[in-house]
């Protein structure tokens, strides 16, 4: 792990946010600016990462150096548990500590090599595998929070913002996920699941809000068909909002360097 300049665990209090979307596409995101990135699945429950990012049915190796990743679109090195399991319906029915023990063991002996990005997808709410991640990686750079416009969603998504501090992780800031549709045939904008709830929760919370992914019908079909949304879609604005947010927190780490 001393090897990865910067180590970025992706958290909600809340599921269905997305956050493993957007996990994904950040990391997509950085291998577009030429970065060398990396994505751990912690989700063990729930490992979405595999599908989006197209590598479902891969195998991970272990070799006399450790074990080796899977290698994503862009290059991008991915680690799951959804590769250890002999099928996509086999479920995991995991107590705590054994969760600890081998979240441990992937951080500890992952081949990562030299990076410039790890982002740690991790499961909604602040329990064992966020605990463990915060306890493990003590040079982490910081926590990216991510949320729905609703006030449902802000009101329980401030826990995570609240944990962060509470274990001593900074906070890099809040992305909201689904902020607006936009019909394609009239250009009128709704706000299915309400409007400014992240702006609104980074404003209470006193961090950075880094910016806001509207919806679209295309980032289903593509986190469907196994193919990044940010490649596939380049040209949306769904797209060009998550590059915008994968520069700011470049650039915002950078700055912490100094």
């Amino acid at each position: 792990m001393a090897r990865i300049r910067h180590k970025i665990a992706v958290i909600s209090g809340k599921g269905g946010v997305g956050k493993s979307f957007v996990a994904a596409n950040l990391a997509v995101a950085m291998a577009l600016r030429g970065r060398r990135t990396g994505i751990l699945d912690a989700d063990f429950h729930g490992p979405s990462i595999p599908k989006i990012l197209g590598v479902r049915g891969s195998t991970l190796v272990g070799t006399p150096a450790g074990v080796v990743p899977v290698a994503g679109p862009l290059g991008v090195l991915v680690v799951s548990v959804d590769f250890m399991l002999p099928s996509e319906e086999t479920p995991l029915v995991w107590r705590g500590p054994l969760k600890a023990s081998v979240l441990r063991e992937l951080l500890a002996r992952v081949a990562w090599g030299e990076l410039d990005y790890l982002f740690i997808d991790l499961p909604p709410g602040t329990g064992d595998e966020p605990l463990s991640v915060v306890q493990l990686i003590r040079d982490l750079d910081g926590a990216l929070i991510v949320t729905t416009p609703s006030d449902l969603s802000r009101a329980i998504v401030k826990k995570a913002i609240s944990f962060a501090r509470g274990v001593g992780v900074p906070v890099l800031g809040v992305v909201e996920n689904m902020c607006g549709f936009c019909c394609p045939e009239t250009g009128k904008v709704y706000y299915i699941f309400g409007r400014g709830g992240g702006r609104k929760m980074a404003e209470e919370m006193g961090v950075d809000f880094l910016g806001e992914i509207p919806l679209d019908p295309r980032i289903n079909e593509a986190n469907d068909r196994g193919v990044p949304f940010v490649l596939a879609y380049s040209d949306t604005e769904a797209a060009r909002a998550i590059i915008e947010i994968a520069a700011k927190m470049e650039s915002k780490l950078e700055q912490g360097e100094k």
